[in-house]
């Protein structure tokens, strides 16, 4: 299966150049290290920064520097800082073209749950609720199973929802899903080296469609 490098690897290949692009807590970060060459692309993070670069080498880590799940970044050449209301103004506004966020479970008609762990603490769904309403585009980076070997893409998310069918790509370990907007539901496009399509089915409890051809994705 792919490792969580190459998932973020793979999302990369979604940035278009000039995007405004804001990054989830968790795996989608590494995305930021990923970027094409060549290509401009303006990382955002709700806590007011537009303009995040890769992740710091220890020379270069600022304590004062971080996004919002609190890890310390770099700011590229032209970054701009500004307060979280101007940061969520942008996103409620449609100013962001695309956001790649985790998720616990995302259902087949493309709802999202990525906020609350059951008999966890949690602080609250930070900009996912907000992110999922006003960005273009969402993209889904995470594992296609969970720790028991269950499906996260699921027929009905069990979890609180952040967002209603608002996903339209999941990257998972094993598989690239697109949504298809008339018919809603995932369609597989692209399967993990050394994985099969029927793999994938077998471990998906949602009801998906399989495109064609499906490529083999670029690890």
């Amino acid at each position: 299966m792919l490792t969580r490098d190459q998932i973020t690897r793979r999302a990369a290949q979604e940035l278009r150049d000039g995007y405004v692009v804001n990054l989830g807590i968790g795996m989608p970060t590494l995305v930021a290290n990923h970027i094409p060459p060549g290509m401009d692309v303006w990382l955002q993070s709700e806590n007011g920064l537009l303009g995040i670069g890769p992740f710091p080498t220890p020379d270069r880590v600022d304590p004062d520097l971080i996004n919002a799940g609190k890890q310390t970044v770099t700011a590229r050449t032209g970054a701009s800082f500004f307060s979280s209301a101007d940061s969520f103004a942008m996103i409620r506004g449609g100013h962001i073209d695309m956001c790649i966020l985790g998720a616990m479970e995302v259902s087949q008609e493309g709802d999202i749950a990525n906020w609350m762990i059951p008999g966890k603490m949690v602080k609250g769904m930070g900009g996912a609720m907000d992110l999922v309403a006003g960005v273009r585009k969402v993209v889904v980076a995470m594992e296609h199973c969970n720790k028991q070997g269950e499906s996260k893409i699921v027929k009905q998310c069990s979890l609180p929802l952040t967002g209603q069918r608002c996903v339209n790509m999941v990257i998972t370990d094993l598989c690239v899903l697109v949504m298809d907007p008339a018919k809603r539901r995932f369609v597989l496009t692209e399967v993990a080296p050394g994985h099969t399509v029927e793999e994938v089915v077998s471990k998906t409890e949602a009801e998906i469609l399989v495109a064609d051809h499906p490529a083999t994705i670029a690890a």
